[in-house]
């Protein structure tokens, strides 16, 4: 894992990171919104997000690629 960066050791974050983070979470916000307005339940949205967020968590600690 010595490629982690571990964001309190990096702080005060450089501009191009805080772009990319609120991208990111516009993306997310984005996505969620017109999941919710094609009608996909909240639970199935919430699922999706939590899988998402596990496979990365297993990629960052494996070092493999999850996909």
């Amino acid at each position: 894992m010595s490629n982690v960066t571990r964001l309190r050791h990096a702080l005060p974050l450089n501009q191009d990171i805080n772009t990319a983070v609120s991208s990111l979470d516009k993306a997310i916000a984005d996505a969620v919104d017109a999941a919710k307005s094609s009608g996909l339940p909240q639970g199935l949205i919430v699922g999706l997000l939590h899988g998402h967020a596990h496979a990365q968590i297993h990629q960052v600690v494996s070092g493999g690629s999850a996909t």
